[in-house]
């Protein structure tokens, strides 16, 4: 893994074509580059070839969920440090602290919210808005 955070690359973990094309539109339009990844195993993947500065996790993919990689991420000294906030459809408050017990540093509900989506997002990452 690159020891190096690419500061505005930012891995999106989502198996579903119209979230993710949303997620990503209002990632460029704000300045940052998304990495997509369908499923655990293609985050693996891309996290061997890039260090993003945040990843945000579907909770629901196909194969491995997004809950138990992201407790995987923050046990490995490789990844731990990277923020991960999830993405669910899921949005009572029991699921939220599921995603939080897991590892995440932050939750955001589907569908998003386009105007405010960046604003989380970079609270997460300890940027003033």
């Amino acid at each position: 893994m690159p020891e190096q955070c690419d500061q505005r690359v930012v891995l999106v973990v989502e198996d579903n074509p119209s979230n993710l094309m949303l997620v990503s539109a209002v990632l460029k339009r704000a300045g940052y580059t998304p990495v997509a990844a369908g499923s655990a195993e293609e985050a693996r993947r891309a996290l061997e070839q890039t260090r993003p500065s945040l990843i945000l996790m579907d909770v629901q993919l196909p194969g491995q969920d997004g809950l138990s990689l992201a407790g995987q991420l923050k046990a490995d000294p490789a990844t731990r440090a990277i923020p991960i906030v999830a993405l669910t459809a899921h949005a009572m408050e029991e699921h939220r602290q599921r995603a939080l017990a897991a590892g995440c540093d932050g939750y955001i509900a589907k569908p998003i919210n386009t105007r405010t989506f960046v604003g989380e997002i970079e609270a997460v990452l300890g940027i003033a808005g």
